[in-house]
């Protein structure tokens, strides 16, 4: 009883496509009936309403060109958590709406690049559909959130605009804070929504309080994807693809976090190529499929769970998805005295 309690909290609630313009006003929706739930496609129109303890996948396939596999249906993929197949109750492809992060780093070394990175930076966020909202965070020496989420597209190409270079990188800060920022918005709605940060600089962090590890940590435990674009020096260009190539730490934890969180890095070579990349990022978007299942390991350890997902009968497809999660931990029991 209680699986199937679990898996009725994810059921696809339809909606008038007329009241989908703002998704965070739509009255609750009815109560879902009593026929057991099934995976099934979404329709334009949909909000999605998550459920105790969901594992949300964003998934993206790719073929070997390299082009995005559209069309798959649910019974193509199979899910597998520390090698445990699971069953997957929620899927989407496309359909689900995106809560979007836009870093940019205004430290006082992109003082030359400013106006390219507004410019590609409010295109970047002139591609989200009705129903996404985006956030606006700008990083100096301290991290400020110049536009919270909204579904209101100028508003936030009016904080891009509002950037200024000056000061150090405190980069870890500002992606450590904005992940918190967007587990927190996701804990305060029962909403599903896709999450992703996209982070743009230009080099080491220098002023944060945070490390590398713990930024690492919160990725992992956010489960948000993480795409990492490094502006390269003409320095840092030289010694590309070079023998004795140095080691970069910005070079390495961008990385890293993309990968660990089913993303991907950029390192563009000159600030002209960043149109290019942020349109690469929002195709990317545009085109994964969004899985979810309850785990069928009952254990609330707070422990690391490595996921997997395949495609069956496609081959030379890739995938590519978040590493896994951290479990939900156990709830404090509270005492008489306390």
């Amino acid at each position: 009883m209680r699986v199937a309690f679990l898996l009725m909290s994810v059921l696809l609630v339809a909606l008038d496509a007329r009241g989908q313009a703002l998704l965070h006003d739509i009255p609750e929706s009815p109560a879902p009936s009593s026929t057991p739930p099934t995976t099934r496609p979404a329709e334009a129109g949909t909000v999605f309403r998550s459920g105790v303890d969901v594992v949300a996948l964003n998934v993206v396939v790719t073929d070997a060109g390299a082009r995005f596999v559209t069309g798959l249906q649910p019974a193509d993929f199979a899910v597998y958590e520390d090698g445990v197949q699971q069953d997957v109750s929620f899927f989407a492809a496309t359909a689900v709406p995106l809560d979007l992060a836009i870093l940019l780093d205004t430290s006082a070394s992109m003082t030359d690049k400013m106006q390219q990175v507004q410019q590609a930076a409010a295109g970047f966020a002139g591609t989200l559909r009705d129903g996404d909202r985006a956030m606006i965070v700008d990083i100096k020496d301290a991290t400020r959130i110049l536009q919270p989420l909204t579904d209101d597209i100028d508003s936030a190409k009016v904080a891009i605009a509002s950037t200024k270079a000056k000061g150090g990188t405190a980069l870890y800060n500002g992606v450590y804070t904005t992940l918190k920022e967007l587990t927190k918005q996701r804990r305060l709605s029962d909403e599903v929504r896709r999450q992703a940060i996209v982070v743009l600089s230009d080099g080491d962090d220098t002023a944060s309080l945070i490390t590398f590890d713990d930024v690492m940590a919160q990725a992992k435990e956010a489960g948000i994807a993480i795409y990492t674009i490094t502006l390269r020096t003409p320095s840092e260009q030289d010694l590309v693809g070079s023998p004795r190539h140095h080691f970069s730490e910005s070079e390495y934890s961008m990385k890293a976090l993309a990968q660990e969180t089913g993303a991907r890095a950029f390192f563009p070579a000159a600030i002209t190529e960043l149109t290019g990349v942020y349109s690469s990022i929002a195709a990317e978007l545009a085109s994964e499929y969004a899985l979810g299942y309850t785990s069928k390991n009952p254990r609330r350890d707070g422990a690391f769970r490595k996921v997997t997902v395949r495609v069956a009968d496609h081959p030379g497809v890739s995938l590519r998805t978040r590493a896994g999660y951290v479990a939900p931990r156990p709830e404090r029991k509270s005492t008489g005295g306390e």
